[in-house]
């Protein structure tokens, strides 16, 4: 898989956003059919329902303007209850028609699957590429180097003021407070928090021992819901640390962290390269596209702390109306004008073209029940 990268860009403002869906009217989708959202797609109505992961917020509110330019009778409309919570209404009978999570679905949720999209299953498109910053807020710190022991250290909880000596040793030139570090995690059931632990335990596992989790698994620190709710709460405590998004670190702190034998700063790029050297989850059905991050990289162009995030729905729906709402919706999102906007809203990494060849086709084969 190659994905190509993009320069970082800004979360734009509320007003900018809403202006994709005016750019939209005129873009066109370069891969698919005619139920696909291109601007000489057949027009459709009705309402689309999804749930799922804020970390993919900002990109899906550009998805949302973006496709209602081209299609304007059809109502998307997504809540941003987390990852855990988007796979389980979407997995629920009579739940959402699709849902965006951090993590790919696991095999007990696979199963599941089975239950809510039938004999045909699923198809888990990654449609966000991201790097996850580690954030803090220390006054007179401006650069920050961690290597994966010490944030492990610091997440457990073993590592607890900022002059600690695992700290001083990743960055010998700067001069430490001895302030009193609060770790901030999810309280809720997170795929940010499951990509995040999964990059403790492959890289730091002998300190970090509580497994790759969608919930935190340690008490102490404190406790936010949402990306927001994390940067809200690093933001508002001297010494505290936190893991989100980078596209909403906003002012904060961002660490580099130790790769190979360099310190290397999140970024679109460094995101697209690690996942781009990656491989797909083995023993999946053909229009899964899960992707098992390569963490333990030791190129200095790459940053392993990363999320691929998805777009999860069912192969068959019950009629052919939903089909083509969820077949023309994620057309969109998948199209290079759908992962353009979502790096111009929300910094993301857009997915390659080999990559969304491999998910066209996922998309061309959503079919309803016969």
């Amino acid at each position: 898989m190659k994905l190509s990268s993009t320069a970082r860009a800004v979360v734009l403002t509320t007003a900018l956003a809403t202006s994709l869906s005016l750019a939209a009217c005129g873009a066109s989708n370069e891969g698919g059919n005619s139920a696909d959202s291109t601007g000489s797609a057949e027009q459709l109505s009705g309402d689309l329902v999804g749930a799922g992961s804020s970390a993919q917020q900002a990109a899906m509110q550009a998805w949302q303007a973006g496709f209602n330019g081209e299609q304007p009778d059809v109502n998307v409309s997504y809540d941003p209850v987390g990852s855990g919570g988007g796979r389980e209404q979407f997995l629920a009978e009579g739940g959402t028609d699709f849902a965006g999570s951090d993590s790919a679905l696991d095999d007990e949720e696979l199963t599941q699957a089975t239950t809510r999209c039938g004999d045909a299953g699923v198809f888990e498109l990654p449609n966000y590429i991201s790097a996850i910053a580690v954030v803090y807020n220390l006054e007179g710190v401006d650069d920050l180097n961690l290597s994966p022991a010490t944030v492990a250290g610091i997440f457990n909880g073993s590592i607890t003021t900022w002059n600690d000596p695992a700290i001083a040793a990743d960055n010998p030139d700067a001069s430490l407070p001895s302030t009193a570090i609060t770790p901030v995690h999810r309280a809720d059931k997170s795929g940010t928090t499951k990509n995040f632990t999964d990059y403790l335990d492959q890289t730091a596992g002998d300190v970090w021992t509580a497994g790759v989790v969608e919930e935190w698994p340690t008490g102490g620190g404190e406790a936010a819901n949402g990306t927001k709710g994390v940067i809200d709460a690093v933001k508002a405590g001297a010494g505290a640390i936190g893991y989100a998004d980078e596209s909403q670190a906003g002012d904060l702190g961002i660490a580099k962290i130790k790769v190979g034998d360099e310190f290397v700063a999140p970024s679109a790029e460094a995101a697209a390269a690690v996942v781009a050297n990656s491989d797909r989850v083995e023993g999946r059905g053909e229009h899964d596209l899960a992707v098992k991050v390569n963490r333990t990289t030791e190129s200095a162009d790459e940053y392993p702390i990363v999320l691929v995030s998805y777009l999860i729905g069912c192969i068959q729906y019950d009629d052919q109306d939903k089909a083509d709402l969820v077949k023309a919706f994620a057309g969109y999102v998948i199209s290079e004008d759908g992962q353009e906007a979502a790096a111009k809203n929300a910094g993301s990494s857009p997915i390659s073209d080999e990559l969304r060849d491999q998910a066209q086709s996922a998309v061309d084969a959503i079919t309803a029940g016969a």
